[in-house]
């Protein structure tokens, strides 16, 4: 089911390529490729980080901010001494215990995740600025290692490309993968039969605030400046939206991805795209919410179908999209 609806945002974005180079042959152009790049490796991570946990039917609101702060805690832990490396690896332990701390909340004293993580945002905002006095800055370190973590046009990118591989391995083809899917389709009997409910939700919360802290990091030495002041939030529900338009269920039980990787190329194509011919910042909103909205339509008849319960034109053309992806998986297998 997750692979037709792969298959139809692949072929959007596909079309949308070919619209966009007809239009203008600059977005084709060689010298466009990096800043295409750069728009769609950050959607991309942070959609990869929120799989983990829409899966799980739960939702982590402040991996924007722990995006914002992670920069900063690399410049003040050079600053104590240890050095770039050792900056960048202690800033992604740091963030991996954000998340650990919401899972742990989350789970052990039964708040709502999206209230866990809507007070980590304020919270993360509120140290960010304090620490910073609200003064953009420049990162810290030079060399190969800048390089690697966003310095080069590429790098980016290339960690994304990366993420969404093993990201996918693990959704695939390990028990932890096979136990989020789990747990978000049904905890109780995913408790039954063994599977420790509240230690895969707070690995995944974990595993979101690392790769939030990461795309933080590579958009820090990417850009060249930090400000204290972006919008954590903003950045997150792009992630959130090319999960979702990925095939990713918002109310757990079902992510991919891949999925959610097309659906930030998809994403990011537009963005570019939009910019290049020149249209209005604010359409980019608009088609983002539809595509939002139209993601959750299809998802709701996909889930409707799979029960038996689809009917009337809807639930006939979510069938054609099912139908689309199993004779494209026997294919496969012959």
């Amino acid at each position: 089911m997750s692979q037709a609806q792969e298959l139809v945002i692949a072929l959007i974005g596909v079309a949308l390529v070919i619209f966009f180079s007809l239009y203008s042959p600059a977005f084709a152009s060689i010298s466009n490729l990096s800043t295409l790049s750069s728009y769609v490796a950050p959607i991309m991570i942070f959609g990869i980080a929120e799989v983990f946990v829409l899966t799980l039917g739960e939702i982590d609101l402040s991996v924007g901010e722990v995006y914002v702060l992670s920069p900063f805690l690399v410049i003040y832990l050079h600053d104590a001494g240890l050095g770039v490396i050792g900056g960048i690896i202690g800033t992604l332990i740091i963030c991996a215990l954000i998340g650990c701390i919401n899972g742990l909340v989350t789970v052990r004293l039964g708040v709502p995740s999206f209230i866990t993580t809507l007070g980590t945002v304020f919270a993360i905002k509120g140290i960010v600025l304090l620490a910073s006095n609200g003064i953009q800055t420049n990162p810290v370190g030079t060399g190969s290692v800048v390089s690697i973590f966003g310095g080069w046009s590429y790098s980016s990118i290339i960690w994304a490309l990366c993420i969404a591989i093993v990201g996918h391995f693990v959704f695939r083809h390990t028990s932890f993968g096979l136990h989020i899917t789990a747990v978000g389709g049904n905890k109780t009997a995913s408790g039954e039969s063994g599977v420790k409910v509240g230690r895969v939700k707070v690995w995944c919360f974990m595993l979101c605030s690392l790769l939030g802290g990461l795309i933080g990091v590579l958009d820090g030495y990417r850009i060249g400046s930090l400000n204290p002041g972006t919008d954590g939030l903003t950045l997150m529900f792009y992630g959130v939206a090319a999960a979702v338009i990925g095939g990713t269920s918002l109310t757990g039980g079902r992510g991919t991805m891949i999925g959610a990787g097309i659906g930030a190329i998809v994403l990011g194509i537009l963005e570019d795209g939009f910019n290049i011919i020149g249209v209005n910042a604010f359409a980019y909103q608009l088609i983002l919410g539809l595509a939002i909205l139209g993601a959750m339509i299809l998802n709701v008849q996909l889930e409707r179908v799979r029960s038996g319960r689809g009917g009337g034109s809807s639930g006939s053309f979510a069938r054609l999209f099912m139908r689309t992806g199993g004779r494209r998986r026997g294919k496969e297998k012959s």
